[in-house]
């Protein structure tokens, strides 16, 4: 059974940082390359994918609006994903969510971690 949970979600000033986490179990990321992707909603506005990893070859993508200020990491050992948010703007409050698609094609999600940037 695939799970992914994530955490480190939060209220900071703008301008802050925050590290999510996502922790998968089920999930081996040493033996098949999982893109593994960070994504958000926002109230009103259209689910954006942020950034992805490769499990394996850890090739990287972005979100244009993110690029210089998030990085996207993972622990092959931990079977863990990170998200670490610098410079963080109003914009980017939203609900993060961790998400995959299995070998089956089968997509997995977790439940999500708030992020609310305000002063």
């Amino acid at each position: 059974q695939v799970q992914l949970v994530e955490s480190g979600g939060g209220l900071v000033q703008p301008g802050g940082s925050l590290n999510l986490s996502c922790t998968t179990s089920g999930l081996t990321f040493n033996a098949y390359n999982y893109i593994m992707r960070w994504s958000r909603e926002a109230p009103g506005k259209a689910r954006e994918e942020v950034a992805t990893i490769g499990s394996i070859d850890g090739s990287t993508t972005y979100l244009d609006s993110v690029k210089g200020r998030f990085t996207i990491s993972r622990d092959k050992g931990k079977n863990t994903v990170y998200l670490q948010m610098n410079s963080l703007k109003p914009e980017d409050a939203a609900v993060y969510y961790c998400n995959t698609i299995g070998r089956l094609n089968m997509p997995y999600w977790g439940q999500g971690t708030q992020v609310i940037v305000s002063s």
